[in-house]
């Protein structure tokens, strides 16, 4: 497991865009597993929508992105001169809303690993329910 602080160290996300509260799981290189509390007090709420707050899909795959920035970064010993950056997003696809009061749980896998690219498959479950799903491409560069 991972805390909050633990992640602040391998991501360089902070307020209001860092999207992972905590780590459940991690088989490195290959599987992880994370946490995001979703609270009306964020900041997107305001707009989206006031009368019916949802969280926009956008968010919920940069969290899922994240969550994979973890697992991609956590691995690399001279990580805090890297960066991961999104190549490509396929094949997302949105279930159910996101509300507030809502745990997301993000299961993300490699799908294929080269030298600086990474290809991961990502879910999103919210009470064992898929809410969204995406492919996404990354790469890790240098700062």
């Amino acid at each position: 497991m991972m805390d909050i602080m633990e992640i602040r160290e391998i991501l360089p996300h902070r307020y209001p865009f860092l999207l992972v509260d905590r780590i459940l799981e991690i088989d490195p290189g290959k599987r992880i597993v994370g946490l995001k509390n979703v609270t009306i007090n964020e900041e997107f709420f305001q707009g989206h929508f006031p009368s019916q707050p949802v969280m926009p899909g956008v968010l919920i795959i940069e969290a899922m992105a994240q969550v994979g920035g973890v697992l991609m970064l956590g691995a690399i010993e001279n990580r805090a001169e890297k960066l991961a950056y999104f190549m490509g997003i396929d094949d997302a696809r949105f279930r159910k809303p996101v509300v507030p009061g809502d745990q997301l749980t993000f299961e993300v896998e490699v799908l294929k690993e080269k030298r600086t690219t990474c290809k991961l498959q990502g879910k999103a479950f919210v009470d064992g329910k898929l809410v969204a799903e995406a492919v996404i491409m990354s790469a890790i560069v240098d700062r």
